[in-house]
């Protein structure tokens, strides 16, 4: 099994690169994220790699960071998401976005990827929301709104009443019960949410 490539960028498509290792050409699929941070042809590039081997083909998937490529094996226990999907994933959602997108059961930003309707959204959600805890996540999903205090779960309902996402609201009052502190009321919630959103 690969695990690490390491090489010369021979050229970058739309989904996908030629990793030029001593001479051998791999073809890698990568999220638009990574692709992103590819060099210029010639120049040189390490990516860690995932290593599908199936009947009909071997498939080479690549990160430029830990963070994504553990985002990646979370997304493939999701019944219904295989590689290329999960790569549709990260290229729509940064590992933080996706995080706070799955803690706060955001469907509709979870759809925001190629491929994802609202039922895969969904499942993305549910089945992964326990499993989050185990990667870091950053700090806006540091602290899931309503985990100690109740009324942070109606703050998150009153801003997006007033419009805003819901992946973006429970990161605001996320990070306002945090400064807060457990007893923060209703009202204080809310004021200290829409700063964080107007930062």
């Amino acid at each position: 099994m690969i695990a690490l490539l390491s090489g010369v960028i021979d050229h970058v498509a739309s989904d996908q690169l030629v990793l030029d290792v001593n001479g051998v050409g791999y073809l890698v699929y990568c999220s638009g994220r990574t692709l992103a941070r590819a060099p210029r042809a010639g120049e040189p590039m390490r990516l860690l790699i995932e290593t599908h081997v199936r009947e009909d083909h071997i498939h080479l998937f690549g990160f430029a960071d830990e963070m994504e490529r553990d985002w990646f094996r979370l997304l493939l226990t999701v019944q219904g998401v295989g590689g290329r999907l999960a790569l549709a994933v990260l290229s729509a959602l940064a590992p933080d976005a996706l995080a706070t997108a799955i803690m706060a059961q955001d469907k509709a930003m979870l759809a925001r990827a190629d491929g994802v309707g609202q039922k895969l959204a969904q499942r993305i959600a549910n089945e992964l929301k326990d499993k989050v805890a185990g990667l870091s996540l950053g700090p806006a999903a540091a602290a899931p709104a309503g985990a100690d205090n109740p009324a942070a779960a109606d703050a998150v309902s009153a801003l997006v009443n007033l419009g805003y996402q819901r992946s973006e609201a429970f990161g605001a009052v996320g990070a306002a019960s945090q400064r807060l502190g457990p007893r923060a009321a209703l009202d204080a919630l809310i004021r200290a949410g829409l700063r964080e959103l107007q930062r």
